[in-house]
């Protein structure tokens, strides 16, 4: 069983709320987030308003708290991860489930790494698009060709038929007529206020380079699939650098999944607020079963469908709840065994 966590879009304004009410480990997440990130994180996710939420210096932390929220109210019921990935700040939630960063550094760091990321293109001068129903080549050539209108990259390779490009403003809308032209199914322009992950993040991942360099990282003690490379990252100091490198390279997410399905992950768990990475992983492995957690009712339909009883107040039930997926487990080296 993989847990993915999900990156920034995710949010909505109330997430979290009903666990927080119930589950004693969650408020003990949100204090210890709040005082980390220097932000009233209950205020913030419960409350808002969506425009503070959505302020990428405030998004980051506060979706990364209520992901490690639900993976500590998952773990009360005995539902533990073999493995983990999570989507672009969704990586530091997976590392933080492997023991790899700790939580409250994990958001502060975050909290740097959005305000980084926001002022490393000025205003108005970056955008991102999403191409539907074209496949990865297609997008490529078709950013390649717009590029004389600036920088246009692939930066988020979502699942198939679904690709992200983020640079220039300019450019960006120019590969977007492209692609129209070209018979894509939609293209739409996202409501994001920077080009993440594209190389004009430059300035950022330099900044974020110090503040890692200054981190404690420790060995993953779960395999954690990569967002770069879509391999697993073995080592903190290969974290170390992965985490460098992701803030201006491609989040390669489908393949990354298809990566944890090939080591035998029979089933996958999106532990945090929305549902994106189910959607995704329906498109990449239609036949690998998929639960989504951020409330409640989702926390019920998926004890109830893995044969365990939710208890009040967090507690464990008394048998440990698994997935019975008939997968292989991976060790903490990424290994098969």
């Amino acid at each position: 069983m993989a847990f993915l966590f999900p990156g920034q879009g995710a949010q909505y304004v109330g997430m979290g709320e009903d666990l927080y009410r119930e589950y004693p480990v969650v408020r003990e997440v949100f204090a210890r987030a709040s005082r980390a990130a220097g932000l009233d994180l209950e205020e913030l996710c419960f409350r808002g308003p969506a425009e503070q939420l959505n302020l990428t210096e405030h998004t980051q932390p506060a979706v990364l708290t209520v992901s490690w929220a639900v993976t500590q109210v998952l773990a009360a019921h005995g539902v533990v991860p073999d493995a983990a990935a999570g989507l672009s700040l969704g990586e530091y939630t997976a590392l933080v489930a492997a023991g790899a960063l700790d939580f409250e550094e994990a958001v502060a760091l975050v909290r740097r790494r959005g305000r980084y990321m926001q002022e490393a293109v000025p205003p108005g001068e970056g955008a991102m698009a999403a191409i539907m129903g074209m496949g990865a080549r297609e997008v490529e050539e078709i950013c390649r060709r717009a590029q004389n209108e600036g920088v246009v990259e692939p930066v988020n390779y979502n699942c198939p038929g679904q690709i992200v490009v983020a640079g220039h403003a300019g450019a960006v809308r120019e590969a977007m007529r492209l692609a129209r032209e070209a018979g894509a199914r939609r293209v739409q322009e996202l409501a994001v206020s920077a080009p993440f992950h594209s190389s004009l993040m430059l300035p950022a991942r330099r900044r974020l380079a110090v503040d890692l360099a200054a981190t404690r990282i420790a060995d993953p003690a779960l395999p954690v699939v990569a967002n770069v490379h879509e391999d697993y990252a073995r080592s903190g100091e290969e974290v170390r650098r992965l985490l460098e490198e992701q803030v201006d390279h491609p989040v390669r997410w489908e393949d990354c999944v298809r990566r944890l399905v090939a080591d035998g992950v029979g089933v996958f768990v999106e532990a945090g607020p929305g549902t994106v990475l189910a959607g995704f992983c329906k498109r990449i492995c239609p036949e690998v079963p998929v639960f989504s957690v951020g409330d409640l009712p989702s926390l019920q339909r998926l004890l109830e469908s893995f044969g365990g009883l939710p208890t009040p107040g967090g507690r464990a039930p008394r048998t440990r709840v698994t997935a019975a997926s008939g997968g292989r487990r991976l060790d903490s080296r990424g290994e098969v065994c």
